[in-house]
């Protein structure tokens, strides 16, 4: 009995290595949350075009118009950095290669680290994406960065209330002095 438990746990380990991991970090890394942030930005979209039928002021309109630009730009650097990635890892379980071929081998992983790079890059480009998108996030960029954090700054480190006055040397000798005869 423990012989076909082990047998069963042994295929099972190696139906989960070599098929269900790469095709679930395929899936999670490459169309579903692509599908998702299209299937989102378009809805983004819908509702927006709904909005102008609204009677709603038009600097909402202009700012849910900004909003939406933003949000497309972002799924468009989305689909753009991640696609690479997740071509090449396909590519990597149609076409494996073996450790045998150093060069091949080294090439390939040299290859998945700048897609996996790209693809992470991804996660950091969202603040630049939306200064060049948005110039109502521009003005709110500036509004904080230079009314709030610079003011604070300044206030802290340079132009404060705090004065340096020098020390007189002679009048200290002298304490020390006074100190030293009682």
């Amino acid at each position: 009995m423990s012989a076909q438990i082990l047998d069963v746990a042994t295929k099972y380990q190696l139906y989960s290595a070599t098929v269900m991991c790469p095709l679930g970090i395929i899936v999670l890394t490459g169309p579903l949350p692509i599908a998702i942030s299209l299937l989102f930005s378009l809805l983004a979209y819908q509702n927006v075009r709904r909005l102008v039928r609204r009677q709603i002021p038009v600097a909402r309109r202009r700012l849910d118009r900004q909003i939406t630009a933003m949000c497309f730009i972002r799924v468009i650097a989305f689909v753009c950095s991640g696609t690479p990635y997740f071509w090449s890892r396909i590519y990597a379980l149609i076409h494996p290669i073996s450790r045998s071929e150093p060069l091949q081998f080294a090439t390939w992983q040299l290859v998945q680290v700048i897609f996996a790079s790209f693809a992470s890059l991804n996660f950091a480009i969202s603040f630049y994406l939306f200064i060049i998108s948005s110039s109502h996030f521009r003005h709110q960029v500036k509004y904080v960065l230079v009314k709030k954090c610079w003011k604070r700054l300044k206030y802290l480190c340079c132009f404060g209330n705090i004065q340096i006055t020098p020390e007189n040397i002679e009048q200290n000798n002298l304490n020390i002095e006074l100190e030293e005869i009682h």
